[in-house]
């Protein structure tokens, strides 16, 4: 199981970005919120991932940075859910919605029942479109 959460796995494309925000689905666990889309190109055989803090919340740049860094834990601890349950691609946000400093163990627990929800909700999508 690869635990790594290198160069190309990181979102970083402005206009990947746009779309994700103009077409992308959400899913939420407080103080998670998850928005991603399918990535169109087949080429590419890695999930793109951002994150994302609210200035608004966190004035102090010292928080942001910290909260960041726990999030990107989370996700590299757990995206196994994500690469092993699901055919598809995918490019996501993490946006943290809460007012305080979250400890890693409750933000971990929170973040990968995120995640099981983010694959059972596309599971649903994929069996929808199946035909029998």
């Amino acid at each position: 199981m690869d635990e790594s959460f290198g160069k190309k796995e990181k979102l970083k494309s402005k206009v990947l970005i746009d779309k994700l925000f103009a077409e992308g689905q959400t899913v939420k666990k407080y103080p998670l919120l998850l928005v991603y889309t399918r990535l169109q190109n087949p080429s590419e055989k890695v999930n793109k991932v951002g994150v994302s803090v609210s200035k608004r919340n966190f004035k102090r740049a010292v928080d942001r940075i910290k909260i960041k860094r726990l999030m990107r834990e989370v996700f590299r601890k757990n995206k196994y859910l994500v690469t092993s349950n699901l055919a598809h691609n995918y490019a996501v946000m993490l946006i943290y919605t809460g007012r305080e400093v979250w400890s890693y163990a409750d933000l971990s627990r929170n973040g990968e029942e995120l995640l099981k929800r983010f694959v059972a909700q596309e599971k649903m999508k994929e069996h929808e479109k199946d035909p029998l």
